[in-house]
């Protein structure tokens, strides 16, 4: 079995900055892509940015000069810097990861069960 847990929403002014961390564990073999998405309320679940075990980086257009996903590949962790938040970017941000386990060859998509970032003054 295979975790995801995402930790750092809260509230914030805007303009404001939060971190947001995504920590995957279990019986992991390896991750091929990790991406953080995010739900607002009454809107379809969007991709925000993803990146590849190579760091290869991919940004909605949204977000872009103002996010920045990196992540630890000894510690199977994504992370989610953002700066310049804007209300418009409140939502509940999910944490995604291609995951092969070690009981198994295929790669599986995992989801943790989101955090909620809240930009309002």
């Amino acid at each position: 079995q295979v975790q995801l847990v995402e930790s750092g929403g809260g509230l914030v002014q805007p303009g404001g900055s939060l971190r947001l961390s995504c920590a995957a564990s279990g019986s992991i073999f390896s991750i091929n892509v990790m991406g953080w998405y995010r739900q607002a309320p009454g809107k379809q679940r969007e991709l925000v940015a993803t990146i590849t075990s190579g760091g290869t980086t991919n940004y909605a257009d949204s977000v872009k000069g103002r996010f920045t996903i990196s992540r630890d590949n000894a510690k199977n962790t994504v992370y989610l810097q953002m700066t310049s938040l804007k209300p418009e970017d409140t939502a509940v941000y999910f944490c995604r990861s291609e995951v092969r386990s070690t009981t198994s060859t295929y790669v599986l998509n995992y989801w943790g069960k989101g955090t909620l970032v809240t930009v309002s003054s």
